[in-house]
């Protein structure tokens, strides 16, 4: 089983970003601990700033994965690019956010991307990450 995770703009600064919003670990951190609980699944991930570099990506997973985890950071608010690439992969796809949307400014309150996907999670820090995996686990079986 392969899943795949692609993570948008300034999700690279996790750990150092508002680490009182985004946490403290970084993004490396949190996918080797990924990779420990889950290794009988063979994961990657991704990350770009750019939309397009995005777009490939997700394009390029519905081919060589069985799942998708995707944080679109703020592109889930205005990418319809990426919305269309998520629909149009035929792969399950789950979409993780680390703070709850709903208790931010409200232009955060409506996920473009999300539409397309099969669940959401967020407002759960990084955990959401392992919830997205076992939730994928569980649909690809």
């Amino acid at each position: 089983m392969k899943i795949e995770i692609i993570n948008g703009p300034n999700l690279n600064l996790l750990g150092t970003r508002e680490p009182e919003i985004y946490g403290k670990a970084g993004f490396e951190e949190v996918f080797k601990a990924l990779r420990s609980r889950f290794a009988e699944v063979d994961l990657a991930w991704y990350q770009s700033n750019v939309e397009g570099e995005l777009v490939n990506m997700i394009q390029a997973a519905g081919s060589t994965a069985d799942g998708l985890i995707i944080n679109p950071g703020g592109y889930s608010h205005t990418s319809v690019a990426i919305a269309d690439a998520i629909a149009a992969i035929g792969i399950p796809v789950i979409e993780v956010h680390i703070t709850n949307l709903l208790s931010r400014e409200e232009f955060r309150h409506t996920s473009i991307t999300g539409r397309y996907c099969r669940g959401t999670i967020m407002g759960l820090g990084t955990d959401g990450y392992r919830l997205a995996v076992e939730a994928l686990k569980e649909l690809i079986k």
